[in-house]
């Protein structure tokens, strides 16, 4: 739910925040998600590339809302979007596995390539992690 939470960008549940942006314009050099001090101690957050703006997560919510499904694997993930607040709330772990593994990259298929690569990855770790055979040289390719 972190990384949702981050790429949509939803207020109060992001782990993109002003430390965190201070933390990689230094470590990490990425001058297009420093921190655009305005004065009087104020400091601006630059939309950054992993976000979605706020028409594609209304695109994706909506998606979500209205996805169906057999009964018993993750029928009810539709009520567990908000439209009017735009958030996921109230999911079940199993609904949380189903949507990292499975719908995570076609939700976010509109990302730049470059980050929409990584969260693909993430998705087929969690795959092979959570299968009922676990092959050790799997997950060593993936993570390589």
């Amino acid at each position: 739910m972190n990384v949702f939470d981050t790429v949509m960008d939803i207020k109060g549940k992001t782990k993109d925040t002003n430390k965190a942006r201070l933390d990689v314009a230094q470590i990490c050099n990425r001058k297009e998600q420093k921190l655009k001090d305005i004065g009087g101690g104020k400091l601006i957050k630059p939309k950054a590339t992993y976000t979605f703006r706020k028409s594609q997560r209304v695109f994706i919510f909506k998606w979500v809302k209205e996805l169906k499904f057999p009964d018993g694997y993750a029928s009810n993930l539709g009520r567990c979007v908000d439209l009017t607040q735009g958030k996921l709330h109230g999911m079940k772990s199993h609904y949380c596995h189903v949507f990292m593994q499975r719908f995570l990259p076609i939700a976010f298929d509109a990302l730049s390539k470059s980050i929409w690569k990584v969260l693909i990855e993430l998705s087929l770790f969690f795959r092979e992690l959570s299968s009922t055979t676990l092959n050790v040289e799997h997950l060593i390719c993936i993570i390589v």
